[in-house]
């Protein structure tokens, strides 16, 4: 290549997403047209201000801090120096050195290149695409507590930390709320995914035994058809997370719930156009007439004349309060 072609190809055809090539040649013309891979790394180094402004930050919040509590350094503002009363000499400047030259080493040779492991982890940002599929894929809602962004911000949480090595890839993510991953912090590697779908063997209700019989779904929740209904279009509003009632149900879940029932009063009024009424309600407890133990919400068509004396509604749980 002559020069009118480099300058040709800078012109005209450099295409960068990044400093990186004009730097490089840059880098090169001031080298005299060659360099070693290592002093062109430095010199990128030096030009990268993501990587300045992290070890100013990483002097400020250690070495400065700790040296300044013993009296070695002293800070004024973006200016360090030596807390030191005399002017050193050059022999002092070179003893001084040669000390720390020694320490430098001897950690070096303990910890190797496991000194650097920090800067060897996965620091880029999670992929907009790949954030994306991880919030839609959790229904735009926190896996640990259920609240959406309608409640508090997203956060697409890395389940094994960067800290510890965890990447950016669709097993290690999971959305938690800006308050669930505040608590969970980088000390816990928990995945919280799928709780929200958890399952108990023995239950009935739960998702993957009523999967089959769902008629109607939204969110966190199902409907399916009472297997002993008390009128025609008796269904039941079950969340497909395993909870034993309805005090347990999470905020997101009784929203869901909320909203099917309203649906589902709709389509129940479109099917049987003798549906004057509906009564709504759960069992929470054994005394209170619970004989499954996974949340589920009774929504009745009434009609008049299906029973004699209809005053009362719910209060005929206990027969004698009936009527008032």
């Amino acid at each position: 290549m002559q020069f009118i072609d480099i300058v040709y190809f800078i012109e005209n055809k450099m295409s960068m997403s990044h400093i990186y090539q004009p730097l490089l040649i840059k880098t090169l013309v001031e080298s005299g047209g060659s360099s070693t891979l290592r002093s062109l790394a430095g010199t990128f180094l030096s030009q990268d201000e993501s990587q300045l402004m992290y070890y100013e930050d990483t002097l400020k919040r250690m070495p400065v801090r700790v040296l300044s509590k013993h009296g070695v350094v002293k800070r004024d503002g973006e200016l360090v120096s030596l807390k030191i009363k005399e002017k050193l000499t050059f022999d002092q400047k070179a003893h001084l050195k040669m000390l720390c030259e020694q320490k430098l080493q001897e950690f070096i040779k303990k910890r190797g290149l496991g000194l650097w492991d920090y800067r060897l982890l996965d620091t880029d940002p999670i992929p907009d695409s790949l954030r994306y599929r991880v919030l839609k894929d959790s229904g735009h809602r926190c896996e640990l507590c259920g609240a959406t962004k309608k409640e508090r911000p997203l956060d697409v949480d890395h389940i094994l930390p960067r800290s510890k090595g965890g990447k950016n890839i669709y097993e290690n993510l999971q959305v938690l709320c800006s308050k669930c991953n505040r608590s969970k912090g980088n000390k816990d590697n928990t995945d919280f995914r799928g709780d929200m779908t958890e399952t108990v063997d023995t239950c009935p209700f739960c998702y993957e035994k009523i999967k089959k019989r769902v008629v109607e779904e939204l969110g966190s929740v199902v409907a399916i058809e009472d297997r002993f209904a008390v009128s025609d279009g008796h269904l039941l509003i079950v969340p497909k997370r395993h909870c034993a009632d309805y005090f347990e149900l999470t905020k997101q879940e009784r929203e869901d719930a909320d909203n099917l029932l309203k649906i589902l009063k709709k389509k129940i009024l479109q099917r049987y156009p003798s549906v004057t009424g509906f009564n709504i309600g759960m069992n929470c407890g054994e005394s209170a007439g619970q004989t499954i133990f996974h949340t589920h919400i009774h929504l009745i068509p009434r009609r008049d004349g299906d029973t004699p004396n209809p005053r009362g509604g719910v209060r005929g749980v206990i027969p004698d309060k009936m009527g008032y």
